[in-house]
């Protein structure tokens, strides 16, 4: 039987202050509750706080969204990591300011297609075993030809209704298998920006 050997908490798409103003209250409960080794943030961040109020969990490893060409413009777009002994990208998806205009423009005539995305992130990490990318806003853990793709969805807002805000965890075990968990954040409602429990009034 595999022994984990590293758990690794994975955010993206937290927003702040763009389109909320703070981070859901459950996601340092859910990352320390899990007792993480390290905290992947997969863009569009879109403060320094973020990444600060995360360190106090864990160490953190983040890369540029497309919303943090200002504040944040130093990250990397792509950051090769490789964590208990397998190789492992992390990206925001975007692939870059004109890939990104692109996209849009793809996703606004036909819609989300994670078919699209699934070639760009793959030729943009080719010898990575694990890809972390976030820009959807939904959750994805699927391996595919040897290789697991996950996105935690985004910790704020999904694009349609019915996706609930989520984060999500990496577990590393002996022999190199790695498994993802996407972990719905619920409890608390969004409205004008701001986080309240589902009870209150």
């Amino acid at each position: 039987m595999a022994d984990l050997v590293l758990t690794v908490g994975v955010v993206s798409d937290t927003h702040i202050p763009d389109r909320v103003r703070a981070m859901h209250p459950g996601i340092i409960p859910i990352l320390s509750g899990a007792k993480v080794n390290l905290i992947l943030h997969a863009g569009d961040i879109s403060s320094h706080g973020v990444l600060e109020d995360l360190a106090r969990v864990a160490p953190v490893q983040a890369v540029r969204g497309n919303r943090d060409w200002v504040l944040l413009k130093t990250l990397p777009l792509v950051l090769n990591l490789e964590l208990a002994g397998v190789p492992l990208a992390l990206m925001h998806g975007h692939g870059g300011m004109l890939n990104y205009l692109v996209d849009k423009f793809l996703y606004l005539r036909d819609g989300y297609d994670f078919a699209r995305y699934q070639k760009k992130l793959v030729e943009s990490a080719a010898q990575a075993k694990v890809i972390v990318f976030g820009h959807t806003h939904r959750p994805v853990n699927l391996n595919i030809d040897g290789k697991l793709l996950f996105n935690p969805g985004s910790a704020s807002i999904g694009f349609e209704q019915e996706l609930m805000p989520s984060t999500g965890l990496l577990r590393f075990f002996s022999g190199g298998e790695v498994r993802g968990e996407i972990i719905k954040l619920s409890g608390f409602r969004l409205k004008d920006g701001i986080w309240h429990r589902i009870s209150d009034s």
